[in-house]
């Protein structure tokens, strides 16, 4: 781990970095509580434009449980309790629902009305009301798969984090009515055999040229090793993996209408991101910065075209996606919160957004006309690009290795999450014996900003879509 972080997101708006390289002594103060003010910021970004320019264990289900098996496990879904559509949105769903009521059993749950999440409530006091505490889950009480549906406005993002660590929670949220009957019946088709896909893999990893780090590295220590264990493992599979000039834009949609449809595409790059009240944030958060940015040498205080990155209205030209599984490692990759996660002045949060927002090129994915995708897994907020090294011990790419052939070995998705789910709460634990330490003895800040940046990294995974789904291959 070098003595700066890269950190992942391009400003769409003026083309530098969503936040500038921080030096581990500025992370550990944010993580202290100590704030960097608005000069300091731009201290460092100038400094780093002119270095720029100068150089061309799993929490799962009780015993006897089998999580995989949703007779067993149960599956459920939840509603605020105040939604306003909730009735319309159970009649789109319905033949998911059929589907799922069909598999579980008995362990099926409907979370409506006073039943509901409540505005406010924690997970624990949400659990507690229907018989649950901490612990393996007992489907008897409250299913191990569960559907939250709604926008982030109704059911907070912070609840489904929450829930991650125990449960294995996914989300759906659309505008139009019609998206959601799309998605249930694009997923009832696929568990039905209509929508087949080959035992393909694609792992398609930008890696920009300038100088920029968090690309490099993503490159480099995430995506091609692990293409290659997950090659070495499973031999039955073609996975192909894309680098650099092979990432274009234009590469991103041909492998997403490819004729030979490949089941599971995990990307590397940077989210684009928007200022609070900029028009394009609401369509284009989150869209994937593709090759074709040359970076920030090259694109210096100038906006970003669409032309450079992927976003919802590129999949115009997309027959279909149905039975595709993907994972996106990108900042704002599968949402937006409205107030700022990290960042805080004085104990008061900056409003990054006029609302909480699912990013829309996942729900686009997941709605597409034609067939849409059974699952996005993203990121909310900021992805932190260095999180999966380890100061002192290098990369550490076994969560995502472990949750990928568990996906492609045919699990459901919620099941094959377990390990961010178990990453997070192993991270959480070791940064609050840190903090507590540091009230009294001088810490590392080498060692505390590598366990904030990557508790804050490991708690922002989420699923959109049901999270039982299953590759359709």
């Amino acid at each position: 781990m070098s003595d700066e972080l890269a950190l992942n997101g391009v400003n769409g708006a003026t083309g530098d970095y969503l936040l500038p390289e921080l030096s581990v002594e500025e992370v550990a103060r944010l993580a202290l509580g100590q704030p960097l003010d608005d000069e300091e910021l731009a201290q460092r970004r100038a400094l780093q434009a002119r270095k720029r320019q100068e150089n061309a264990e799993l929490l799962a289900v009780k015993e006897g449980v089998a999580a995989e098996k949703l007779d067993q496990a149960g599956w459920g879904v939840i509603f605020a309790r105040d939604a306003e559509r909730t009735d319309e949105i159970l009649e789109a769903l319905d033949p998911l629902l059929e589907l799922r009521q069909g598999q579980a059993g008995p362990r099926y749950r409907v979370f409506s009305g006073d039943d509901g999440y409540r505005e406010g409530e924690l997970r624990r006091r949400f659990l507690a009301r229907h018989g649950m505490g901490s612990g393996p889950v007992d489907p008897d009480k409250v299913p191990y798969y569960l559907l939250l549906v709604g926008s982030p406005d109704e059911i907070p993002f912070q609840f489904q984090h929450q829930l991650d660590v125990q449960y294995a929670p996914g989300r759906l949220h659309f505008d139009d009515l019609d998206e959601y009957a799309a998605y249930a019946e694009n997923v009832v088709a696929a568990e039905g055999g209509g929508q087949q896909r080959s035992k393909s893999a694609v792992f398609f990893g930008v890696r920009n040229g300038g100088g920029d780090r968090a690309t490099q590295l993503s490159a480099r220590h995430l995506v091609q090793p692990l293409a290659a264990k997950l090659a070495q493992e499973k031999a039955d599979w073609a996975i192909s993996t894309r680098l650099a000039d092979d990432c274009k834009k234009a590469d991103l949609a041909a492998v997403l209408a490819d004729t030979e449809k490949p089941a599971f595409l995990f990307t590397a790059n940077h989210g684009v991101g928007f200022p609070n009240g900029d028009p394009r944030q609401l369509p284009h958060q989150g869209a994937l910065l593709c090759q074709d940015w040359p970076g920030p040498l090259r694109w210096l205080n100038q906006p970003i075209p669409p032309e450079h990155y992927f976003a919802a209205d590129d999949l115009d030209g997309v027959d279909t996606l149905g039975g595709l599984i993907a994972f996106h490692f990108a900042c704002y990759g599968a949402g937006t919160p409205q107030m700022d996660a990290f960042f805080h002045r004085d104990g008061v949060r900056d409003q990054i957004a006029p609302q909480p927002f699912v990013a829309r090129l996942p729900q686009r994915m997941l709605s597409q006309p034609g067939g849409g995708a059974l699952a996005v897994i993203g990121h909310v907020e900021r992805a932190w690009g260095s999180s999966f090294l380890t100061a002192g011990a290098g990369p550490q790419i076994e969560t995502f290795r472990g949750t990928l052939k568990r996906l492609l070995d045919g699990h459901p998705v919620g099941y094959a999450m377990d390990y961010f789910g178990s990453r997070y709460a192993t991270i959480s634990t070791d940064l609050t014996e840190l903090l507590e330490i540091a009230e009294f003895n001088d810490v590392s800040s080498k060692e505390l900003a590598s366990l904030w940046t990557a508790n804050n990294d490991a708690r922002a995974y989420m699923i959109l879509g049901d999270p039982a789904v299953r590759l359709a291959i």
